[in-house]
């Protein structure tokens, strides 16, 4: 036992701390684990399937939103892509931090969103809604360096969606101009949002990779193959070739370590 670890443990006394191993049984340990973290794995993949075949809710109600441009629709929130993702955030009079805060969780929610641009990729809009006007939303947003777009609730919005008490993240597709409401995220389902793989997971579409269980007819592209630098998408633009090259080298290396 080195100086460090045994100072190590004297820092941690009180703790029911796990035995200190061999790097090979650590290994052996790890692996017997890495079993149990493939089964989750699976599990959720299956769950996702599930998710992608729920049923749809049409949204008949005409809703209103305050932009930085003026009023506008749910139907102009999806910025002409094809599925759209609204967080409820608490940014207004009555909450905790107002007027300098968004509410403490809120902040930090926003605070884990990834790249927009990936999301876009996959016709994917992110959109954040408050009760905040909107000259205080443009001013908490450059203060924190969030660029997600951030409306102004006007209307019934909220209750309708089971985000007026609560935070949440409610997922949506059009078909033209007819939306549906198609999943609902929030309490502690929220905390695992932030990236780009578990945004994608709780739209309808999905990742839109092969691998996925989806049903017939869904869009669906080569694992990895769609990826690109956040300010190198280009709209209907194939893969970068010299990254398809990489990443099935690396496919490859990987499958054969695995034998």
């Amino acid at each position: 036992m080195t100086a460090s670890t045994e100072k190590g443990l004297k820092e941690l006394q009180g703790l029911d701390a796990p035995p200190i191993v061999s790097a090979q049984e650590w290994d052996a340990a790890r692996e017997r684990m890495l079993v149990r973290e493939k089964e989750m794995t699976r599990a959720r993949d299956a769950l996702m399937a599930e998710r992608r075949r729920m049923p749809w809710l049409a949204v008949e109600k005409k809703y209103s939103f305050e932009g930085p441009k003026g009023k506008v629709s749910l139907l102009d929130l999806f910025e002409g892509r094809r599925q759209l993702i609204i967080y409820r955030a608490f940014f207004e009079p009555g909450v905790h931090g107002w007027p300098e805060h968004a509410c403490v969780g809120c902040s930090m929610v926003a605070d884990q969103v990834s790249h927009l641009a990936h999301l876009h990729a996959r016709d994917t809009t992110l959109a954040y809604v408050s009760r905040a006007p909107q000259a205080d939303i443009a001013r908490l947003k450059k203060e924190n360096g969030w660029t997600m777009p951030w409306y102004t609730l006007t209307d019934s919005f909220d209750l309708d969606f089971g985000v007026d008490q609560w935070h949440g993240h409610n997922a949506f597709i059009r078909d033209g101009e007819r939306v549906f409401r198609t999943y609902f995220i929030n309490t502690r389902g929220d905390e695992a949002i932030g990236t780009v793989w578990s945004f994608l997971d709780m739209t309808a579409l999905g990742r839109q990779e092969e691998w996925e269980d989806s049903p017939k007819g869904y869009p669906q592209s080569r694992t990895y193959k769609w990826w690109n630098w956040h300010d190198s998408y280009v709209p209907g633009a194939p893969p970068d070739p010299k990254w398809i090259e990489v990443s099935d080298a690396g496919e490859a290396a990987f499958r054969d370590q695995q034998k």
